[in-house]
This record gives C-alpha cells, sequence and structure tokens, in this order.
C-alpha cells in the first residue's frame, strides 16, 4: 500500500490547465472541480505488455525500453492494466519481473484475458481485487476478464466490493479510480466490441457508479490496443482504455465517428498521469521512435460546487 499523505489543502478560484510534450488529454472531474484543491499526484499507467507475445522475444526487449523510460519518468506509482504476458505463457512471468525491478517504483498489476488466475496469483500477488492508497487517490483494482473472452465479467460480490471501497472513500475524504481490464462501456464496430455486457455486470456497475458520481474520478482499462480510447456520456467519470506498450492500431474511429474519442497516436508506449488543480492529465509518452502529439479532449461544463461538501 502507498502512503496516505495528509498535506493541508487550501482552495482555488480558477482551474489551471496543464500541457506537457506528447499526447495530452485534459479533465475536469466534477469531484475535484466541486472540492478543495487537492495536492498534486502524479503516477504511470501501462498495459498489454504481451511479454512472450508470438512466441518471440520482441515484446520482452520491448518492455526493457519501456521499464527504463518509467523509471526516468514522473510518477510515484506504476498502474498495469493487465495481460501481463501473452497467451498464458507461465515461462514469461519471470522475463515480466526481472525488468520490472528496474523501474524502481511500486508496481501494481490487474489481469487481463491472457493471465489465468492461477499464474497471476503464483507470480504477481494472491488477492485478484485489491486496493493501493495513494494520498487522497483510492486505486479500486480488480480482475474482470477470463481466458476464455474478450468480454468482461463482474460478479455480484465485486459490484458489492466497489460500492463499500467508494463508502468508506467518502468516509476517509478520499477519491476513487477504479481499474479493470476490459471496459465496461458499450462499443460496437467500428469499435472493438468487447465490454462487459449488461447481463455479466454492466447495468449494476453503472448504478454504483452513479452513486458515487462525485467521488469516482475515472474507469481505468486496457485491452483495446488502439491508443488513448475514451468516452465520459456517464456523468462527470471519465472512461480510458489506455494505449498498450506493445502495438496499437488506429481503426480510423473518429474519421468514423465513433462515440467518445480516440486522439491519432498510436505509437507503443506509457501513460503519465499528473493530477493538479482539479486538472486530470494524460501525458502519453511513445518509447522509440514515435511522434508526439498533444491533443485537449473535449470538457463538459464544470458545474456548480455542491451544497455542504
Amino acid at each position: 500500500m502507498e502512503i496516505t499523505s495528509n498535506l493541508p489543502l487550501s482552495r482555488r478560484g480558477m482551474l489551471q490547465s496543464i500541457v506537457f510534450g506528447g499526447t495530452t488529454a485534459l479533465f475536469h472531474p466534477r469531484a475535484l472541480a466541486d472540492h478543495v484543491d487537492l495536492n498534486p499526484v502524479s503516477f504511470i499507467v501501462v498495459t498489454d505488455t504481451h511479454i512472450g507475445y508470438r512466441g518471440k522475444d520482441g515484446a520482452a526487449q520491448r518492455w526493457v525500453l519501456t521499464a527504463k523510460a518509467i523509471a526516468d519518468a514522473k510518477g510515484d506509482l506504476v498502474i498495469h492494466l493487465g495481460d501481463v504476458v501473452d497467451a498464458r505463457r507461465e515461462d514469461q512471468y519471470p522475463v515480466y519481473l526481472k525488468t520490472r525491478k528496474t523501474i524502481g517504483k511500486p508496481v501494481h498489476e490487474i489481469p487481463g484475458n491472457h493471465d489465468p488466475e492461477g499464474l497471476f496469483r503464483k507470480y504477481l500477488r494472491k488477492e485478484m481485487d485489491t486496493v493501493v492508497e495513494h494520498r487522497w487517490l483510492r486505486f479500486v483494482l480488480l480482475n474482470n476478464s477470463r481466458t476464455d473472452s474478450h468480454d468482461g465479467f463482474l460478479s455480484k460480490e465485486q459490484i458489492a466490493w466497489i460500492d463499500k471501497q467508494c463508502v468508506q472513500a467518502a468516509k476517509d475524504d478520499k477519491f476513487v479510480i477504479i481499474a479493470m481490464h476490459v471496459p465496461a462501456h458499450f462499443n460496437r464496430p467500428p469499435d472493438r466490441a468487447w465490454y462487459v455486457k449488461p447481463k455479466h455486470g454492466q447495468t449494476e456497475l453503472y448504478k454504483v457508479i452513479a452513486r458515487h458520481e462525485h467521488r469516482i474520478l475515472a474507469l481505468f482499462h486496457g485491452h483495446f490496443h488502439n491508443g488513448i480510447r475514451g468516452w465520459q456520456d456517464h456523468g462527470p467519470v471519465h472512461e480510458i482504455c489506455f494505449p498498450s506498450a506493445l502495438y496499437n492500431q488506429n481503426r480510423g474511429l473518429e474519421a468514423k465517428q465513433a462515440p467518445g474519442y480516440n486522439p491519432s497516436t498510436f505509437d507503443p508506449g506509457f501513460t503519465q498521469v499528473t493530477i493538479e488543480n482539479g486538472v486530470m492529465a494524460l501525458n502519453y509518452q511513445p518509447v522509440g521512435k514515435g511522434k508526439p502529439l498533444t491533443h485537449p479532449c473535449p470538457l463538459k461544463q464544470i458545474l456548480p460546487s455542491r451544497k455542504g461538501a
């Protein structure tokens, strides 16, 4: 667990924007906009490393380069959004872990559909669903993937657990980021059409999100290999699929007017996230020959402050 900070908070009259090199998405979560100004936090998001991809060493070699870049990047911890190895290859977990040691920061993984539960428990963490505390943030990490499907699955027990974590976060005056490999957001072609279907927990999850929309900042996902892919049509909560560290594809989603956003940078890499002055900035960092691109995402109007907050 990360150490919780109890530094004093102060109010700010205006939200400030942050612009980084690389691909930058700017968000104003209602929870932060309505709340006292919070001390800045920075962390790293990486996903879909797929060590052992196609039975070759290329993914492992790219992970070495990515880990070095992550070690040099600003961020107190790393969240890995799943598909650590490719195709359930047990011999690749030690390869992944050897390189992970070079990062020099805490790394917290969740399973992807390529990560069998037994192997994940053996090599990475016994608890499949867990909480990581970092200052005023609570990362709720859970496994919603299966090795026999590209769709996501949430049990009633997991839904209840998410709700409990949000209730506790409100009591502790913390904000929540939910991380699970497969997105819950409905999507259809030209998108992947992989998500948590209503009968598999989507409906109940969105009920929880609606109840805690002033506390949940975002849902973080991997799985899509489409660069930054996101939506914000469930209240103020952002739903984001992050770019793969191994490969990404341009499916022409914005040209095809698919709902949401998909900035046109598709090089492999990771994302540095900073939350400061009520703004969450996604700073996409290509690794290698990638061309950085700055892209401010559309924002909804900031709503009036809550009474009695």
